[in-house]
């Protein structure tokens, strides 16, 4: 397990973001988020870029095959398509989050939950993944076509023999928490609307709770950087980008 003692104990920042919606930020090299998991059954979608130039942004291909993975827990690192590492997992007391699921549309809420627009239902409105990232990246400038597959945290989804995928219901448990270390200056945009494959017959996404500290930069022993060969690389290349 990594070196609790590399975080510091000072919050820099801390705030609730309310069930289905949405929240963006720039983690600055040298700091760490960590996602709480406030009641239970919670859902944090995912997406990353590099904070400096957009165009380089999170890879799940890479991020899988790099290090023969299908799940995201402590010691795994989140990949760009340049090769260099936006984020490195450093505590999670869940043990697997799902980087394939990804995320619900508009038309999977309807025939899901109904119809709940917000001309009628205002806050009490239907939010679904799809759009909510489209919302927060448009405040940068962004449109649809700089999506790409998102990260799923405090979901599990098994993925059988026969290739089909199975969404684990209640996995996330009340004060669960996962540790985002920010290895580039990376944007992070997140939602909390429901994992799109939550068989719940209701709409009720849950609430995460953010806090930001400090965080020692990965050490030549950090076990990110020692969990697989190819993170080793993945680290040089990094650390050369600030050179």
């Amino acid at each position: 397990m990594p070196d609790s003692r590399a975080l510091s104990d000072e919050v820099l920042w801390e705030e609730v973001v309310p069930p289905g919606a949405m929240w963006s930020h720039v983690l600055k090299r040298g700091t760490a988020l960590r996602l709480t998991d406030i009641e239970g059954g919670a859902n944090a979608g995912v997406i990353l870029y590099n904070a400096d130039n957009y165009v380089e942004r999170y890879n799940m291909p890479d991020t899988l095959k790099a290090q023969h993975i299908a799940r995201l827990t402590t010691g795994a690192v989140l990949y760009s398509d340049m090769g260099r590492i936006l984020c490195s997992i450093t505590h999670d007391s869940l043990g697997w989050h799902d980087p394939i699921g990804g995320c619900s549309n508009e038309a999977l809420l309807t025939r899901k939950y109904g119809d709940a627009r917000y001309q009628e239902h205002r806050n009490q409105c239907h939010r679904n993944g799809h759009d909510s990232f489209l919302i927060e990246i448009s405040k940068y400038g962004m449109n649809e076509r700089d999506l790409m597959p998102n990260v799923n945290l405090f979901s599990k989804v098994e993925v059988h023999e026969d290739g089909s995928m199975h969404f684990v219901p209640g996995y996330s448990r009340a004060g669960a928490f996962v540790e985002l270390r920010a290895e580039l200056n990376t944007l992070i945009v997140l939602n909390t609307c429901q994992h799109p494959m939550d068989p719940s017959a209701t709409y009720a996404p849950k609430p995460v709770h953010l806090s930001i500290r400090k965080a020692a930069p990965a050490s030549a022993d950090d076990p990110c950087r020692l969990s697989r060969p190819e993170n080793a690389r993945g680290f040089t290349l990094t650390e050369r980008y600030f050179l």
